[in-house]
């Protein structure tokens, strides 16, 4: 008798378990589709303004003004509002797109070339007044924008640099959270690295060029990829310190849209507005796991 209750209490445990596991899966496959449903609505949102506009740099001018009720798909569509965009009728976009890229390449490379050493310096090196420094440093990010473009505005002209791509890269090529980020990123490395390095006789620089940037590349390739975003969507500074159109960006000549025939044309704003965004989608496609990662990694320790 004892056996069999044994039996009997030992299969009811499991009938037990095993309905638990079946309720624990039901539950959380419902949170799942309700998850998945929930953030496919977002997405919608999200992506519908990007759906709209390019499908209204398809439609002719004719057709989208002849629209009583918008139409979200396009019918017979046309590359002419694009041809227009970059044929200089109305705006020069694709000289603009020209000064974007030298503007965007040589202020990238040489941020790196500056943060890239400050952060390992902070992170590695010992000198006197280290972390004084790096607090002070840090404080200058609660300095506001304003301020900082202000001051740099009148150090610009005052250089005579206005309407020069010196001037337009000179105040962007360092950023405070850049080398923050990098110096937590390089602080992770374990010390016995260096130390193994130092004793075979390794110089800093070589250890940083050997050791750190390949360890830290997914952050150094986030880092990157964020200050070409934010070159290429810069409007502020190139706005106040170039007047020149030779000199334009393609945020100044987006704004230059409003100002040409093509202020009623929206279908040929959408076009210029698509032109110019294709760059940044596809450079966040390509690398939007390196992103995460870098992202991940700069922001936990240990």
């Amino acid at each position: 008798m004892k056996r069999e209750f044994t039996s009997v209490g030992a299969e009811s445990s499991y009938a037990d378990s095993i309905r638990k596991t079946k309720n624990a899966l039901i539950v959380n496959r419902t949170v799942s589709v309700i998850t998945y449903i929930l953030l496919g609505i977002w997405a919608l949102f999200v992506l519908f303004p990007f759906y709209w506009m390019i499908m209204t740099s398809f439609k002719t001018e004719a057709s989208y003004n002849a629209e009583q009720t918008p139409s979200l798909f396009v019918r017979a569509g046309t590359f002419e509002n694009y041809v227009s965009a970059f044929s200089g009728e109305y705006i020069n976009l694709f000289d603009y797109i020209v000064n974007t890229y030298i503007f965007t390449v040589i202020t990238t490379a040489l941020m790196l070339a500056i943060i890239i050493p400050a952060a390992y310096a902070f992170s590695r090196l010992e000198f006197k007044g280290k972390t004084a420094v790096f607090t002070v440093f840090l404080s200058l990010m609660m300095i506001p924008n304003e301020l900082v473009v202000i001051t740099n505005f009148y150090t610009m002209s005052a250089w005579g640099l206005k309407n020069t791509f010196t001037g337009l890269i000179l105040p962007s090529v360092t950023s405070v959270f850049y080398i923050y980020l990098l110096k937590e990123n390089f602080s992770q490395i374990p010390d016995q690295l260096y130390r193994a390095a130092k004793v075979d006789g390794t110089s800093d620089f070589k250890y940083m060029w050997k050791v750190v940037l390949p360890i830290c590349k997914p952050t150094i390739i986030t880092v990157t990829i964020l200050k070409v975003i934010e070159c290429w969507n810069s409007y502020a500074w190139p706005r106040l310190i170039t007047s020149s159109t030779d000199y334009y960006l393609v945020s100044q000549g987006i704004e230059s849209i409003r100002e040409t025939s093509l202020m009623g044309n929206y279908p040929g704003m959408m076009a210029a507005v698509v032109a110019v965004s294709i760059p940044l989608i596809i450079l966040f496609l390509v690398f939007r796991n390196k992103i995460m990662e870098g992202v991940a990694r700069g922001g936990v320790k240990g």
